[in-house]
């Protein structure tokens, strides 16, 4: 279940996104000849990733920054990369470039802390931009519920692509991660559900005081629960490729 895009385009260009996809690439880039390296590659992410158990006993606290910009391997990064190219342009678009830049930092802090919370005792960085990106996800689903996300099934070799409101994306994507952090509670390694869970928890929470600002549910009945600009629409071109019918 992989969303591909919405139907959203952005009225000015997102440079902050832009900037924050092309930090995380340098950055993994940067790591990329370490891959071959586990003892090198595993001293970088103690020293720049945020290992819950030293936070919790006083560690350096700007580690919760640069662990933002870590990530695992190559499907971590460019999943990661793929949900804020799709949910962060729309918005910064409403938030303005410096606050979109600022509420990403925050919710990407409160993610790690969540995840600290759930495991203080724990050993494991914790590394990627999936906590602000979730925290970005929160907000979208508070600004734009009925927005519609293009997502790709893949079911062994069954490809499909449904369009879906956000609200029902983004929830079951909630649901999912809620579910994996309760049955992965005390695990150690694998995938930080509690900073997912908290990040999409915090976005949703920092975003409400603008929301109301915007007027609340007033505002989506003017909207109807989308960006505030026309809606992308997409279809598929039909093959130029010229079709060979079977002689009966």
């Amino acid at each position: 279940m992989i969303p591909i895009r919405d139907h959203n385009p952005s009225l000015r260009v997102p440079y902050v996104t832009y900037a924050l996809i092309g930090m995380n690439l340098a950055v993994f880039l940067a790591m990329w000849p370490l891959r071959g390296n586990e003892q090198a590659l595993a001293e970088a992410y103690f020293a720049y990733g945020a290992v819950p158990v030293e936070v919790w006993h006083g560690g350096e606290i700007h580690i919760l920054v640069t662990s933002i910009f870590l990530h695992g391997g190559f499907m971590h990064f460019a999943g990661n990369m793929l949900f804020l190219w799709i949910f962060g342009d729309n918005l910064e678009d409403l938030l303005g470039h410096i606050r979109f830049a600022l509420f990403y930092l925050a919710t990407g802090i409160g993610a790690s802390v969540v995840q600290i919370l759930a495991e203080p005792s724990s050993g494991v960085p914790i590394v990627g931009a999936s906590g602000a990106i979730a925290g970005i996800m929160g907000g979208y689903l508070l600004l734009f519920p009925r927005a519609q996300v293009d997502v790709l099934f893949i079911i062994v070799i069954f490809f499909k692509v449904i369009p879906f409101p956000a609200w029902a994306m983004l929830l079951i994507w909630f649901a999912l991660q809620l579910w994996g952090g309760v049955a992965n509670f005390g695990a150690q390694g694998g995938v930080a559900y509690w900073a997912h869970i908290g990040g999409f928890v915090v976005g949703f929470l920092a975003m409400l005081p603008y929301w109301h600002r915007l007027g609340g549910a007033a505002y989506w009945r003017v909207t109807d629960g989308h960006p505030d600009h026309p809606v992308a629409h997409y279809r598929i071109q039909k093959s130029r490729i010229p079709t060979v019918r079977r002689k009966k």
